[in-house]
């Protein structure tokens, strides 16, 4: 299962932002990492903002270079606004889901769970992290999985701000009730820069 483990907070401070969650990093250095961070740098090109955006996705969903490939040329094939297809593709990942329900304060440690399978779709035990979820699908925690300690605040505050999912915490199921449009989606990517890069 191949991801992303070298230095988390140069990631942050590279792109200005909590990619892997809060960083105290970003408070103290709030300059891009090297020896030369603190300097003035030139004006980027737009191939250089478009290589920013594309890397901060991959990043922020845990994706590498093909994995983050394969998805935009499935996105690209599908009726409707590529860049907003490549996000919805994105967020209906089983890995992504179990982060925005709450059961995971990561999407690291989402992956970890679906790879560990203590999770059901549909009835069905589901240990691929990249599993894309269709709408109607059910998301549950396998029997054994449930004694494990759970932050139940976090999971009800988590959620309730993702109006395309929805969470049972009395049986420890959820559902993807649809797709989430782009102004529900909360990260801070612009789609249309990958697109163009994408095309050329």
């Amino acid at each position: 299962m191949a991801r992303y483990t070298g230095p988390r907070d140069r990631i942050a401070r590279k792109f200005n932002e909590p990619i892997f969650g809060p960083s105290k990093a970003l408070q103290k250095k709030s300059y891009p990492p090297g020896q030369h961070g603190k300097k003035h740098h030139k004006k980027k090109s737009a191939y250089a903002l478009q290589l920013m955006e594309k890397g901060k996705a991959k990043y922020i969903y845990g994706l590498l270079e093909k994995q983050f490939a394969n998805t935009f040329r499935r996105a690209a094939k599908k009726k409707g606004v590529s860049g907003e297809i490549l996000l919805q593709l994105l967020e209906t990942r089983l890995d992504n889901t179990i982060y925005r329900l709450g059961l995971a304060p990561t999407r690291r440690a989402a992956r970890q769970w679906v790879a560990h399978k203590h999770i059901l779709v549909n009835g069905g035990i589901v240990n691929i992290p990249s599993y894309t979820l269709k709408p109607g699908d059910s998301i549950a925690l396998r029997q054994r999985a449930k004694p494990l300690q759970l932050d139940t605040e976090h999971m009800q505050l988590s959620y309730k701000k993702y109006p395309w999912l929805v969470w049972d915490a009395q049986q420890m199921t959820g559902k993807l009730l649809n797709l989430p449009s782009r102004e529900e989606i909360p990260e801070k990517i612009n789609e249309q820069s990958i697109v163009e890069l994408y095309s050329r």
